[in-house]
């Protein structure tokens, strides 16, 4: 592209900032706004050493500073407004995760992107992954049906746990965590999800009282495969196994074997959150005497990005589909299906029904 995207950035908090620096550093796009309802835009204008026009209401951002581009990256709730806006005012948008904070909501901001004809963005920050892509794509050579067990929980404090507990005005952290990993699970198997059931507790008193900080779903296909996904955030969260990422099938496992980021500590770190390190591949197969008959493979990638490399990498991709006016129709339906999966599960753990999809 001959001119340079004209961004706005909106959310300066880990991933609002981690954005904005793969923007600062890119010579395609030029940053022509801070948005954030805090002091986190100073911090981080202070952070990239720059001098970008700042401001604290969204809407006058928008209308001063005229973006051909905006970066969401604010809370849940917040989401489909702001989207909605954007593509009124003509701009192409990249979104954190989820979608919007309702089904209903995530169906308006994709009928309002190709209702402007601008690119729909999802920060599915593991699709840009290159271990994550090689776990999905050995996973689909296990045969079917798979049992795919996954779960996230962080032992948050101090600053973190003000933003959990910020999140948890809006969302539980099955459905903030859990579309990634649902995400994961619809391509790992093609197969159509049809029921989910799932539990949670509410361990604290400083979160919304009909909200719960731990979470556990199960979503079954018309496969026979199904999945498993658990995650719990606060100080009394255990670090114990929080970190298990383990697909199954007839013809063997694969494993995701984090030595270092899945050491206790580390539960809390954004940056251990999307580590493989190593996949782990077994093979079921065994002779007569019902012994194995194959050895363990170990894969390790060189491509190990850390947690700024793959937000670059994200960004890099919305360039693309801004330049290359590709068809994001799929990842769009991608995003919707595994909110409303999503969403689902936040509905049983406080119906305590399973829920037909």
């Amino acid at each position: 592209m001959s001119q340079r995207i004209k961004i706005l950035v909106v959310g300066c908090g880990n991933m609002g900032a981690s954005h904005a620096k793969a923007y600062h550093d890119m010579d395609a796009f030029e940053i022509v706004g801070l948005v954030s309802r805090g002091a986190s835009k100073e911090k981080l204008n202070s952070q990239l050493g720059a001098d970008y026009a700042l401001f604290s209401d969204y809407a006058d951002a928008l209308a001063s500073t005229k973006p051909d581009a905006v970066c969401i990256s604010t809370y849940p709730d917040t989401h489909e407004a702001y989207a909605i806006m954007a593509f009124e005012a003509g701009a192409h948008v990249f979104i954190e995760k989820p979608l919007a904070d309702t089904v209903l909501g995530a169906e308006k901001v994709i009928a309002a992107a190709n209702k402007a004809n601008k690119k729909l963005v999802v920060g599915y920050i593991l699709r840009q992954h290159p271990s994550w892509i090689k776990f999905i794509e050995v996973s689909r050579t296990l045969g079917y049906p798979l049992v795919m067990r996954m779960n996230l929980n962080q032992q948050s404090h101090g600053y973190m746990w003000d933003v959990h507990r910020n999140l948890m005005q809006s969302l539980s952290p099955i459905v903030d965590c859990g579309v990634h990993y649902i995400d994961v699970m619809c391509q790992m198997t093609d197969a159509k999800p049809i029921s989910v059931s799932a539990i949670g507790a509410r361990l604290s008193d400083d979160i919304p009282a009909d909200n719960y900080n731990y979470g556990q779903l199960q979503i079954r296909f018309d496969d026979g495969s199904v999945g498993w996904y658990e995650a719990g955030w606060g100080p009394m969260i255990s670090e114990t196994a929080f970190f298990i990422k383990d697909v199954i099938g007839p013809k063997g496992c694969v494993s995701i074997v984090a030595n270092d980021a899945g050491k206790a500590g580390n539960s809390d770190s954004v940056e251990s959150h999307t580590k493989t390190e190593s996949l782990k591949v077994h093979f079921a197969d065994i002779n007569q005497e019902n012994e194995f008959i194959k050895k363990d493979e170990w894969i390790d990638l060189n491509d190990e990005p850390d947690h700024q490399e793959l937000c670059n990498r994200e960004q890099r991709f919305f360039l693309k589909a801004i330049a290359k006016d590709l068809d994001l129709s799929k990842s769009m339906q991608d995003a919707l299906n595994s909110l409303r999966i999503a969403i689902a599960c936040d509905e049983s753990v406080k119906t305590g029904q399973i829920m037909k999809l």
